[in-house]
C-alpha cells in the first residue's frame, strides 16, 4: 500500500467502534491482574519501569498523530487489524502491550544496577538489546498489512535509535531511581500526556 491509502485507511477507523472485539476486555482484565499481582509482591520498582514506558509511549504515539496532522501523513500507522485505533499509529493492542512491556523486560535486569557486562553498564546494554528485539519485531509487523512504516527513510534503524532505546532507557533507569524521583517522571508525563490528548484530540480535534 502506499501513503495515501494507509493514512486513509487509518484515519477512517480511527476511534471508531466498528471492529470491536471482545478480546479486547480480556486483555484489560490480565493487564489489570499483572499491575495487581505485582502491587500485591510490593514490586514497586518494576511497577515504576512499566508506568515509565508507558507514559513515555503515549508521549511518542501524540507526536506521530502531531506529524500525521501536520504534514498528511505520520511515520507509522495502523491501517487496519485493531478492534480499536487509539491513535494513527497505534491500536488499543499495541498499547496493552507496551503497557506491561517496562515492567516485564525489568524481570530481565541484575539485581546490581552499577554491574558492567561487556564493559558497559548492564541497564544500558539491557536498554539496547531490548530496543533492537523490538525493532526486528517491528520490522515483521511493517511487513503485515496491519502496521506500516510510512516514508521509506522510516524503518528499523531510526525506531531503533529514537523510539526504542528512550523507551527503555526510561523504564529501566527509573527502575533504580527514589520513588520521589520516579512519581516526579511518571507524574509529569502522566500529566504532559493527558494535557496533549485534551487539547490536541478533544478540544482541537487534531488527533
Amino acid at each position: 500500500m502506499n501513503n495515501p491509502e494507509v493514512t486513509q485507511l487509518a484515519l477512517s477507523i480511527l476511534r471508531k467502534g466498528d471492529h470491536f472485539q471482545w478480546y479486547v476486555i480480556t486483555f484489560l482484565a490480565l493487564v489489570v491482574y499483572i499491575y495487581f499481582n505485582e502491587i500485591s509482591k510490593q514490586n514497586w520498582k518494576g511497577i515504576a519501569a512499566g508506568l515509565a514506558l508507558y507514559t513515555v509511549h503515549w508521549f511518542y504515539e501524540i507526536l506521530n498523530a502531531l506529524i500525521q496532522h501536520f504534514s498528511g501523513h505520520a511515520l507509522w500507522t495502523v491501517p487496519t487489524g485493531t478492534a480499536f485505533l487509539l491513535l494513527v499509529g497505534v491500536g488499543i493492542e499495541l498499547s496493552f502491550m507496551f503497557s506491561i512491556a517496562g515492567l516485564v523486560m525489568s524481570k530481565l535486569l541484575p539485581a546490581d544496577p552499577r554491574l558492567k557486562i561487556l564493559g558497559m553498564n548492564n541497564r544500558l546494554l539491557f536498554a539496547i538489546g531490548n530496543a533492537a528485539f523490538f525493532s526486528i519485531v517491528e520490522i515483521f509487523l511493517a511487513k503485515t498489512p496491519a502496521f506500516a512504516w510510512v516514508y521509506p527513510w522510516w524503518g528499523a534503524f531510526p525506531v531503533f535509535v529514537t523510539v526504542y532505546i528512550p523507551f527503555f532507557l526510561a523504564a529501566f533507569y527509573c527502575y533504580d531511581w527514589k520513588p520521589k524521583t520516579q512519581a516526579l517522571l511518571i507524574g509529569s508525563l502522566a500529566a504532559l500526556d493527558v494535557l496533549m490528548l485534551v487539547v490536541f484530540a478533544g478540544v482541537l480535534g487534531w488527533i
